[in-house]
């Protein structure tokens, strides 16, 4: 019998280790059919943390927008100082030498060729004047539209700040079941800055489906998924992941979720402590800090969840540690 035991022992070690590659008899980070809390939580949270990006992007965009008319403005003002002393000296020309008519100075001429050259002398200076004239009301006018045009971008501006203050509002509103308020979130990780996932040309996110091949299992995520999964382990963190989840609600079956798990074997029905706590923190700083990068909703990891309109917050779930979000970190995308 012992020497049985010794040659199954092989055998045993090779399956043991298959079964921790794969990931068997580790529990889920969705043991809790409800993680992230309820459906009602859950669409506030998507909800919000969408329209607060949608937001930030018009915000932004608007800033950059006023900054380029503000350097146009200053421009154009300058112009305008150049234009009118150019002006002036037309006006002070005309006082000194009086309002005589063209047609009295072209017969001042006391020879046919100096009536030529008197001729040709004030066509180009009506020419120059007329123009020096125009350019200067023309400028006027382009500066006073660029000034419409900043203050129509500031009043955008306090128009997307309101929308982002309400956005806030119904997020720690959603929040407050299981939210006993703000936290300290956590700092750390990669310095690796992830490389920004494709946009619209006017800075938005594209709508994206469930149609690209999920490498954690064997249903699908987003291509954007994919690239901020593919970004994570690209930064160094390459411990066990699982995206798509088939049934119930959330981003999860849409593709649009991971959840990281903060153990080396895999997904672990207890509490993350020392180095496995640290690989938890560090990712999920990481996630938060190229959010707008990679197209982040929000961020849960023990016991704290971060949405980007509120910041990180307290946050409870049911107890378990897949609920509290204490073994694994779950990352929730646009």
């Amino acid at each position: 019998m012992p020497n049985r035991r010794r040659a199954h022992r092989p055998l045993l070690t090779l399956l043991a280790a298959v079964a921790l590659l794969l990931g068997v008899g580790a529990v889920p980070a969705y043991a809790e059919p409800n993680e992230g809390g309820s459906k009602k939580l859950r669409d506030a949270l998507e909800a919000t943390a969408k329209a607060h990006i949608e937001a930030k992007r018009k915000l932004d965009g608007s800033k950059r927008k006023q900054k380029k008319m503000a350097t146009e403005l200053a421009d154009l003002e300058g112009r305008l100082v150049e234009l009118n002393a150019l002006v002036g000296e037309v006006a002070a020309q005309s006082y000194r030498v009086g309002r005589l008519s063209a047609a009295a100075v072209l017969l001042d001429s006391a020879t046919p060729e100096a009536f030529v050259q008197r001729a040709a002398s004030l066509d180009m200076m009506a020419q120059r004047d007329g123009r020096r004239v125009r350019e200067l009301s023309e400028a006027r006018e382009a500066a006073r539209q660029a000034k419409l045009a900043i203050n129509a971008e500031v009043r955008e501006q306090t128009k997307q700040l309101a929308v982002m203050a309400k956005k806030k509002k119904e997020a720690e509103a959603a929040l407050a079941a299981v939210s006993s308020g703000s936290s300290g979130g956590f700092s750390g990780g990669s310095s690796t800055s992830a490389r920004p996932a494709p946009r619209n040309s006017d800075g938005s996110w594209p709508g994206e489906s469930c149609s690209v091949k999920d490498p954690t299992t064997s249903g699908c995520i987003t291509a954007r998924t994919l690239h901020m999964l593919n970004q994570t382990k690209a930064a160094g963190y390459k411990r066990y992941v699982s995206c798509h989840r088939s049934g119930g609600s959330g981003e999860h079956p849409k593709g649009r979720a991971c959840d990281f798990a903060a153990a080396t074997n895999g997904f672990e029905d207890r509490t993350a402590t020392g180095g496995d706590k640290a690989y938890g923190d560090n990712l999920a700083a990481w996630h938060v800090r190229n959010a707008d990068r990679l197209g982040v909703l929000y961020v849960i990891w023990y016991r704290q969840i971060w949405h980007p309109g509120t910041g990180w917050r307290a946050y409870g779930g049911s107890g378990s540690p897949a609920a509290d979000h204490t073994n694994h970190v779950h990352t929730s995308m646009y």
